[in-house]
């Protein structure tokens, strides 16, 4: 009975083969219609479907006149899908093959962004959090990254929105370290909340972080009975009181997207 069903069985796995196989949609497209329908496909929303069109465009015409666009709108549709791994590897791929090209601004300012979204979390988009406590890891690379972007390319469409989240990301940065002062103050090591604050004091001037972190220099220095450093701090303080310093709110800043299609640099490269 069992030699009668193998035969049976490969006749059917053969025939799911050949099923799969005339369900690819895009086996006669070209590169302009794959293009075109990615593009169609992440305009609408449909990042995982605009992902897989990119990336047969790109594999299927690797030298094609679409390929190097492919490759900077696929980063993007990872970043919306909230892929960001993918979306950062593909952006560094973009960069390692194409330096010192005009488009590399946009893709050291996708990796900011990238980085700057996985800073602030999932809940930060929905619900009133304290993102400082976070780890400050992906901050800290969203930071580099803008800043990449404003000392190398300050003349781009993208330096002053890199700008804005600089302030944000040091603020958050400069808050974080405060956190872990104020951390060492409840455990009884003052000696090492002094010297987060005095790091705070001395790398995030004009930050409001800045004040929470002198009040906790004040606490450590007088919890060490070192009241010259004390008074010292608190004068600081007093004269920081009138001082203050806009911080730009994460959830109302518009990022700004890629305008300009690379197949127009590389023809004009050419000429």
């Amino acid at each position: 009975m069992s030699r009668l069903l193998w035969p049976l069985l490969l006749v059917l796995l053969l025939s799911g083969c050949s099923f799969l196989e005339e369900k690819d949609e895009t086996k006669n497209w070209g590169q302009q219609k794959l293009y075109n329908e990615a593009s169609s496909e992440l305009a609408a929303g449909s990042y995982e479907k605009a992902i897989e069109y990119y990336e047969k465009l790109e594999s299927r015409y690797p030298f094609g006149k679409y390929a190097h666009q492919a490759q900077l709108d696929v980063a993007y549709a990872y970043y919306k899908a909230e892929e960001p791994e993918s979306a950062l590897a593909a952006a560094d791929r973009f960069i390692k093959f194409h330096p010192g090209h005009p488009a590399v601004a946009y893709a050291y300012y996708l990796k900011g962004l990238v980085n700057f979204n996985r800073s602030l979390g999932f809940l930060v988009r929905f619900t009133p959090t304290d993102n400082s406590q976070r780890d400050p890891g992906a901050a800290l690379d969203s930071y580099k990254d803008f800043e990449h972007v404003v000392k190398e390319f300050p003349n781009s469409d993208y330096a002053e929105d890199a700008r804005q989240r600089m302030l944000y990301l040091r603020n958050n940065l400069a808050r974080y370290e405060v956190h872990v002062a104020r951390y060492y103050i409840k455990r009884g090591a003052f000696v090492a909340a002094a010297e987060r604050a005095n790091y705070v004091v001395e790398n995030y001037q004009r930050t409001p972080a800045m004040k929470d972190a002198l009040k906790v220099l004040i606490e450590a220095y007088s919890r060490l009975g070192m009241d010259d450093l004390a008074k010292d701090a608190q004068r600081v303080l007093a004269a920081n009181e009138k001082s203050g310093a806009l911080i730009p709110d994460p959830l109302k800043m518009r990022e700004k997207s890629w305008g300009r299609k690379l197949w127009d640099y590389f023809e004009l490269d050419k000429n």
